[in-house]
């Protein structure tokens, strides 16, 4: 099964990505760190249930990786954008049978954190990066638990496409995640609806 763990946005920097997310939340994200095998690095932000929300970019610091970058950053550009929504699951293998579009799994660290990604070999996720990313933590503590809860909750996560119900029904058998829908529109988009101390609040 696949279940909501986080989303992400994406920038041309991280302060970028981060401005956005912040202005959006109305609450200051907090530290995370560098992944060296893709180049990146982010900041996070605890929503409770187990989910989150994350700010990431290329490391104008890092080497470049070997290969594409993951969430196809090596393209992205523009303004600074919920853009990824990333999915637990308890087995990769399993995972990646029924839904072998995800990529390849990959191995990665950081600091006290193991998980194995799903990453495609060009970076781009199907359905115009819309398919979720898939994750499987390998440390008993993920940031989606280990995180302080903000006082920010997600509410919903819509997931619009122009194949959207295509997408649904590949996901559908798997997906465990009620506060996910999927509406067709003419373009693609995330949308996460949250609920914050000072009222709702539209990450996009």
């Amino acid at each position: 099964m696949l279940f909501l763990d986080h989303v992400a946005v994406l920038g041309e920097s991280l302060e970028e990505a981060v401005a956005h997310a912040e202005a959006a939340l109305r609450c200051p994200m907090l530290p995370g760190g560098s992944h060296p095998r893709y180049g990146t690095h982010n900041q996070l932000l605890g929503l409770g249930d187990g989910v989150y929300v994350e700010a990431i970019a290329v490391d104008p610091s890092a080497a470049a990786p070997e290969g594409a970058r993951w969430f196809g950053l090596d393209r992205f550009a523009g303004a600074a954008r919920l853009d990824k929504w990333i999915c637990r699951v308890p087995d990769m293998e399993a995972a990646l049978r029924a839904l072998p579009m995800a990529g390849a799994p990959v191995a990665l660290s950081r600091g006290t954190l193991r998980w194995v990604m799903a990453v495609p070999g060009d970076g781009m996720l199907p359905f115009d990066g819309l398919f979720p990313a898939l994750i499987e933590w390998q440390s008993p503590v993920p940031p989606g638990i280990s995180l302080p809860e903000s006082g920010t909750t997600l509410e919903r996560l819509t997931v619009a496409h122009p194949e959207a119900g295509a997408l649904e029904d590949l996901l559908g058998p798997h997906l465990d995640a009620p506060k996910v829908r999927f509406v067709t529109e003419p373009r693609p988009a995330l949308r996460a609806e949250l609920l914050t101390p000072t009222g709702p609040r539209l990450l996009q």
